[in-house]
């Protein structure tokens, strides 16, 4: 059976016809061309597909794309500027901090670490990594991952400050 719906993303909303059971990560990626959000696991365990619903992280691969109506979707396409393009001040640290190698991870850390800095802007290196700790690296890029939201988190005190 085959209903329409509306989903909003990045501020955007869709009205989409589907069948109920496809994942939000596949709505995503094949629906919309959103490709920062990674098939991974398909289990929920690696942290891959993480999008932020309500403000919150989740994990898209498992997710039924119904459950998602009537929510507020962001991908990592989402934290970006609309209008200028530049990027969040978590994106901006990943890349100043080397906080990625094969990229693999990258989508869940940069999203799970924007949703730790929204409620917690000054986080130990413990809170970091119990934020972090459920999303997979394979590199062991570790410490640059925590100094990359070390340092997200300084750049958003800055510009609070300005």
């Amino acid at each position: 059976m085959t209903n329409t719906f509306e989903l909003t993303v990045n501020g955007t909303a869709h009205l989409l016809q589907h069948p109920g059971e496809r994942t939000l990560l596949e709505i995503l990626r094949d629906e919309f061309g959103l490709k920062g959000a990674k098939y991974g696991c398909g289990k929920a365990q690696c942290g891959a597909c993480t999008v932020l619903i309500d403000g919150s992280p989740a994990r898209a691969c498992v997710l039924r794309a119904k459950r998602a109506f009537g929510r507020v979707i962001t991908t990592l396409e989402g934290l970006a500027d609309p209008v200028t393009g530049a990027l969040c001040p978590v994106q901006k640290a990943f890349l100043e901090c080397e906080g990625a190698q094969c990229g693999y991870c990258l989508n869940g850390m940069v999203m799970t670490a924007v949703a730790l800095l929204r409620n917690n802007p000054s986080p130990t290196r413990d809170d970091i990594r119990v934020a972090l700790r459920h999303n997979l690296c394979r590199c062991g890029t570790h410490l640059e991952i925590i100094a990359s939201v070390e340092r997200a988190a300084e750049l958003m005190r800055g510009a609070q400050n300005d």
